[in-house]
């Protein structure tokens, strides 16, 4: 019989952040484990409040994974069925599944990448993410944390980020610029004007920037916009690709909203099969989740992979930057 455990990951991150419903420097996170007394399978949760996520939540739902039957499971599809009954959210059933995985992949000396049927993971350029600040702000900051060791930057906006601060971004690094939304304009008139006052050759995408539920209105504006749009919460477990196609140019998939490495590489194969871009993205997540995230990562267009880097202290270790790229230790 296999053990099962759950511990919470307490996080602090060197910025004050706010996405997805989530703000501040702490984090709470949770690492999985599936042991069998010899070998080992890890998986992390990242829950995001965005989606109804809770610590608590993700704790309650485990304890009845457990009571369903978690430790009795044998192989994969014991475990999906099981998923599958109980649905926790997504974010704790990816930690769950990837734990399995790891295990099973150990069991039978198998590659993670082998196994999803991907190429192997490679080093992986990755963007990084700006904090919030103003726009006299951004030089010294910008020198400071040397970002233009990256391959692209990544700003947050709103509809009270003045274009000042965009163009001091570009003003101060040659790299290209990804803008993020997070569902903040509800004015699809007000974010086009928005989107055309900016220098279309250097701000190469913009994520999500009106709520997933305004799927009119992205596609209302998808043809005129002279910035690609990236959905992003618009994209969980489930989606409908008809219709993202018709309301985006490129989809940010995430293993942690994806809710498991199976979906994702699903969810990535209907991407190309519309002809969308594909960018790989993370939550605010240890190493842990880094690595699992690159063993798909050599199938996207993009990777935004720099949740790890966000933390002041990163207690795995299984991924390193240098120099804007990442490598698995």
């Amino acid at each position: 019989m296999l053990t099962w455990h759950i511990e919470a990951l307490h996080l602090t991150l060197k910025y004050n952040t706010k996405v997805a419903g989530c703000s501040g420097q702490e984090r709470i996170n949770f690492l999985v484990q599936v042991s069998d007394g010899t070998l080992n399978g890890f998986g992390e949760a990242a829950p995001q409040l965005r989606f109804g996520e809770t610590p608590e939540l993700l704790l309650q739902q485990y304890k009845v994974l457990l009571m369903a039957g978690l430790a009795q499971v044998k192989d994969m599809d014991d475990l999906l069925q099981l998923l599958l009954e109980h649905q926790p959210v997504s974010s704790l059933r990816f930690a769950v599944e990837a734990a399995y995985l790891h295990y099973f992949c150990q069991v039978h000396s198998i590659p993670v990448n082998q196994l999803l049927g991907q190429r192997p993971p490679h080093q992986q350029p990755t963007c990084i993410s700006l904090p919030a600040m103003e726009p006299e702000q951004a030089l010294t900051f910008m020198q400071e944390q040397r970002v233009n060791r990256f391959c692209c930057l990544k700003l947050r906006v709103t509809p009270d980020t003045d274009t000042e601060l965009v163009n001091q971004v570009l003003h101060t690094s040659e790299r290209p610029l990804m803008l993020e939304g997070s569902e903040s304009w509800n004015d699809p008139d007000k974010l086009l004007s928005f989107l055309k006052s900016l220098d279309s050759d250097r701000v190469v995408s913009i994520e999500q920037p009106m709520p997933a539920s305004m799927g009119y209105a992205y596609a209302h504006i998808k043809n005129q916009t002279p910035i690609p749009i990236i959905a992003d919460e618009s994209v969980t477990d489930v989606a409908d690709f008809e219709l993202l196609r018709e309301e985006f140019h490129g989809v940010n998939i995430k293993l942690m909203k994806a809710g498991g490495y199976l979906n994702a590489v699903r969810l990535l194969r209907l991407a190309r099969k519309y002809g969308l871009m594909t960018m790989i993205g993370s939550m605010v997540e240890t190493s842990l989740g880094i690595w699992c995230a690159m063993q798909l990562s050599s199938g996207f267009d993009f990777a935004n992979l720099d949740g790890f880097l966000m933390l002041t202290e990163e207690p795995f270790k299984l991924v390193k930057e240098q120099n804007g790229i990442l490598y698995l230790k």
